[in-house]
């Protein structure tokens, strides 16, 4: 008798609990699209009615807590984290696909968030200043907001959620979670793991779903006082007009179009490496991946035969099974997405030198499988040049000097990452400081973020809003402003004041 499938439910008002609508839909692995994972609900705007009246409530619970043990929950998160780093790594790889050397990094990336959201318990600066008035004191605390709703995609599942999540509630606020659809399983564990580290159960909410009914009625609740969402530009200019028309806190994580840079007096080796792990890494399904090889003619046919020699030669596979280099898309559509970019580049003029289509291995025929390709002769301007792809796609551009590098970076709608390989100071010291990126690598990938900086970019990557580091608790904690007169008289402040 063939065993049904875990069936895993929503977590609203201190309960599990299923979804107002009874429905369910089918969760499976990207590597093997016969392997049902579990079934998670199908929920409605009326499960995002029931999740932020109880978050209501648990904002008023968690805000009278002081920060410093509000971080202590968050370190035992970690700790717990730490406990079942290989569970969730597993998990996380069976779900979405990349490598378990990756989802390892996932995980140790919340691990490291946890644990620098709790020593922000202990730093959520004020400013205490002198009064301009005798016998009058002055100063600035942060205090927490209100519900937040967090939507968070597939490509991290507990990584990006840590970034969002973790700092909100060190902050003080409630939260409601939403996340992408085909990811729920590294969601459920994740709250399990707050919820066994002491953060109140009214304070975190989990409400699975389409980002068409769940997403939309978290954005468009009106006792939800912000949002973090990172996902695609065009959705993000959505939720832009809803949070500005009701004056909703937003933060935004978009698209990217990265370009890596490799000057003639770079080391080859290292810049080799560094374009196969940020191009193909993840299957390119990251913000940060590098889309764009930019490349100084004196070095571009060299590098480009190594680079197909080297990348023809990676491995697709299960990324549980060992000597996996490359895990399945997340699904079929993103392989269809891929396949009509290859058509794209080729109505371009552009020559694929490497891969350009599903693998021809009947092993891999039930998984949602695209070969590693890269791209040669893409010119700047053209869509494949300008366009997000997030896929295993490296458009190859061949340049002259690092001006026009620097050009071709900037004339994309995006800012988030960029890569210079270099030898020369001067060069790389250029680079920061012309490329429009939020983050600019020297010598190192397009791909990598630090818990304890800010992650983020410019252009039509982002709306100004860093994740990570310190500037994320800026965004959750709103600053409040108190003046304490002692002077027993009525000071009426510029009026008053006679130099």
């Amino acid at each position: 008798m063939k065993a049904e499938a875990a069936r895993f439910l929503n977590y609203i008002d201190g309960r599990w609990s299923e979804p107002a609508s009874g429905d369910f839909h089918e969760n499976r692995n990207p590597a093997r699209n016969s392997e049902l994972i579990g079934q998670f609900p199908l929920s409605t705007a009326e499960d995002v009615e029931r999740a932020v009246a109880s978050a209501i409530e648990g904002f008023e619970e968690w805000r009278r807590v002081p920060a410093p043990e509000r971080g202590e929950a968050l370190r035992r998160a970690g700790d717990l984290m730490a406990i079942r780093k290989e569970e969730l790594a597993r998990a996380m790889t069976r779900e979405m696909g990349k490598v378990l050397e990756e989802t390892r990094g996932d995980v140790q990336e919340a691990i490291d968030t946890a644990y620098y959201a709790s020593s922000e318990g202990r730093r959520l600066f004020g400013r205490t200043v002198p009064s301009e008035l005798r016998d009058k004191w002055a100063m600035s605390y942060r205090r927490p907001i209100g519900v937040f709703g967090i939507i968070t995609p597939f490509n991290f599942p507990v990584a990006i959620p840590s970034w969002k999540i973790l700092p909100a509630l060190l902050c003080g606020n409630a939260v409601v979670f939403k996340p992408a659809a085909v990811v729920p399983h590294s969601a459920h564990l994740f709250v399990e793991i707050l919820l066994e580290a002491g953060v109140p159960p009214r304070c975190l909410q989990l409400v699975h779903g389409a980002g068409s009914r769940v997403g939309r009625a978290i954005v468009e609740h009106p006792d939800v006082a912000g949002v973090s969402f990172t996902g695609s530009t065009e959705i993000g200019s959505v939720i832009g007009e809803t949070c500005g028309r009701m004056h909703k806190r937003l933060s935004l994580e978009m698209g990217g179009k990265n370009a890596q840079i490799v000057m003639p007096d770079a080391d080859m080796d290292l810049a080799i490496e560094g374009v196969l792990w940020g191009a193909f890494g993840t299957t390119g399904q990251r913000c940060t991946a590098t889309s764009r090889l930019l490349l100084h003619q004196a070095i571009h046919d060299d590098f480009v035969e190594r680079l197909v020699r080297e990348a023809g030669a990676l491995r697709l596979g299960d990324g549980l099974k060992g000597g996996t280099d490359v895990g399945p898309m997340i699904h079929a559509d993103a392989v269809q997405t891929v396949e009509q970019y290859v058509d794209i580049a080729r109505e371009e003029e552009a020559e694929v030198v490497c891969g350009g289509a599903r693998p021809d291995d009947e092993a891999l025929a039930d998984g949602h499988f695209f070969e590693p390709t890269v791209l040669t002769g893409v010119r700047p301007g053209t869509r494949l040049e300008q366009e997000e792809v997030f896929g295993p796609v490296l458009s190859v551009v061949r340049f002259s000097d690092l001006d026009e590098a620097i050009e071709i970076n900037n004339d994309v709608r995006y800012g988030l990452s960029s890569s210079i390989y270099t030898a020369d100071v001067s060069a790389a010291f250029r680079a920061i400081e012309r490329l429009d990126t939020g983050i600019t690598y020297v010598n190192a990938p397009t791909i990598g973020a630090e818990a304890h900086l800010p992650f983020g970019g410019m252009k039509q990557t982002g709306n100004g809003h860093r994740e990570g580091g310190w500037e994320v608790y800026d965004f959750y904690s709103e600053t409040k402003v108190a003046y304490v007169d002692y002077s027993g008289r009525l000071q009426r402040a510029q009026i008053d004041v006679d130099w």
